[in-house]
This record gives structure tokens, sequence and C-alpha cells, in this order.
């Protein structure tokens, strides 16, 4: 019986750990940008600055819009290299299978996320995104404290749960855009995932009251319609991370190929702020969807200008 028992708790350790390792190796075209943006130490087109990565730093990060144009992406950095962190939230639906109860020592948990109304209205049968299910970025800023920087991506063509991409732990992850930050702490920080993401990136270690510090994760926005999945292009209702994370692969694998397509071997990172092409393909190079635009007639094929990036109506 006690053999029958501890063969029991193997098993269940294992599939632990498999739930934990179901990530990616990071594409050579995703690796090499990365490379290029710690060589290039910081951004140089500072769409919003002012930002910490831990309120024991400093004011140095920003949202990044060098590749906006080229790649449609927007990004966060800091200085020397840096990148941002990896803080935990633990906010929205509560509970459920996957809830193994790491979020129990969070010190801030919200009972809602930002876009908790679009959730609920896709009708998938959830009410709100649940943080350990649901890989979800926290992006962006906003408050009224006086002083106290923001940044809406949406200002840049980011659309509320669109797909994001996470360079963390040497691994690939998707997620989506689930929330943003506030102005409930000392500082406008940056640098928050959902646990199930955090877990998918180091492990069961993290809980809701530790992360990742190091400022070494690469957080990727994608602008235009085509980077959100809607209410029938994603797993919505999934038990569990894997489900979820597994329902946007498809998405997430394209919109990624285009970052470096246009350097030698597909991908090799080159230097930010060159050309002005635009994710996709289209008729008119140049215009496809996420360059930047002033005007309607900007943009390529049906696309639209929205805040300055063509995107997809």
């Amino acid at each position: 019986m006690a053999s029958t028992f501890y063969l029991w708790c193997l098993l269940l350790a294992l599939l632990g750990i498999a739930q934990v390792s179901q990530a990616r190796d990071v594409p050579i075209n995703i690796q090499n940008f990365y490379n290029t943006l710690k060589k290039s130490g910081t951004c140089s087109n500072k769409l919003a600055t002012g930002f910490w990565s831990k309120d024991s730093g400093a004011s140095t990060f920003s949202y990044c819009g060098d590749y906006l144009a080229k790649y449609g992406i927007v990004y966060l950095q800091g200085t020397a290299g840096a990148l941002a962190n990896m803080d935990i939230d633990c906010d929205g639906a509560q509970g459920g299978p996957a809830d193994d109860g790491r979020c129990g020592s969070s010190r801030d948990t919200q009972s809602i996320t930002a876009f908790q109304y679009m959730v609920e209205g896709y009708g998938k049968g959830i009410n709100d995104l649940n943080a350990n299910v649901h890989p979800y970025v926290v992006f962006g800023n906003t408050g009224a404290k006086p002083g106290w920087e923001k940044f809406n991506p949406q200002e840049y063509g980011i659309q509320p749960l669109s797909l994001m991409a996470v360079v963390c732990g040497g691994q690939l992850i998707y997620g989506v855009w689930g929330d943003i930050n506030g102005d409930d702490g000392a500082h406008p920080v940056v640098g928050e995932a959902s646990i199930s993401l955090a877990t998918a990136c180091y492990g069961k270690n993290v809980n809701g009251d530790r992360g990742h510090d190091n400022d070494d994760v690469l957080y990727l926005a994608f602008a235009g319609g085509a980077a959100v999945p809607g209410a029938a292009g994603a797993n919505w209702a999934a038990r569990n991370y894997d489900q979820f994370e597994q329902s946007i692969k498809g998405l997430g694998d394209t919109l990624i190929s285009k970052i470096g397509a246009d350097q030698p071997g597909g991908g090799s990172g080159g230097s930010p702020g060159g050309g002005s092409g635009g994710a996709g393909s289209c008729e008119w190079p140049g215009h496809c969807a996420g360059a930047s635009c002033s005007t309607y007639d900007d943009c390529s094929d049906e696309l639209v200008c929205t805040n300055r990036v063509c995107s997809r109506p």
C-alpha cells in the first residue's frame, strides 16, 4: 500500500514538472533580436519613460518604439542593456482547479483585471482572466497621482487582449495583454505577469510575493488587429495554462516570425530605428500592418490609420 502511495506521489510530481516545462526554445530570430537590444544598451525612440523595474531601483525604464514601424512591436527596456524584471500578478478570477495556493502570499491582489468586461463579453463561460490559467502581461501604466508617469499602449495600436510574446528563462512564452499597472505603489513600475506565465518561465518557486528580480525579461507587444485572437481565436475557458497557451501558439508563431525577417538568414537582429516596414505582407511594402502612418492614405489594402499605426479595421 505504501509503495503504491509513493508511486502515485512520484507520478503527480512528474506531471507537475511536465506542466511547468511546456515552453519552447527561443527561435534564432528572436534570440538575435534579444541580443541586439541588450547590446544597444537602451532604446532611442522612447514612447514614454521614467518607469521603475523595482522600487529599490531607478526610474530609467521606458516603453520603446524603435521597431514599431519596422516590425509593429513595442517593448520595455532600461539602460546599460537592462530589459525588465517579472513581478507576479494574481488579479482577476480567483480559485479554480489550477489554483495551487501560491497566490495566497500576494499582498495586492485585485478581484478584477483591466479588460474583464471584454473577457465576459466573449461569452465563453468565464467572467474574467484567471492568473492561474491565463498567461497575461501587465502592460501600460495609469494613475492620478501628481507627476505619475503614464503610458497607454492603445495610442500605438496595441489592442486589449492582444497577443504578447515574452522571452524569459531562456524560453519563449506566449500570453495576452491582460492588465494595466495602477498607482497603488510607491512608483510607476513595469515588468509584471500572471503567476501562470511566471511559472512557465521560472517554475513553482515563484509565488504571489516572489517573482524574478533580474532585468533580463523581454516583453513584446504587437500592434494591429491581427494580433488579437478574439473570442474564437483562443481557448478562454481553458482549465489550465497549457490548454490556453497552446491555443494561441499558432498566432504567436506567425507574429514573431516577422521579427528580423528582413535580415540576412531570415532574422539577424539589425539596428534599431531602421526602415519603415511594418509587420506582415501586403500590396504596398512599407505600409503594412504595424507601419507608422499619419492618414488613412498611408496604409495598404484595407488597413486604416489608428493612433498613428496601420491597423486592421
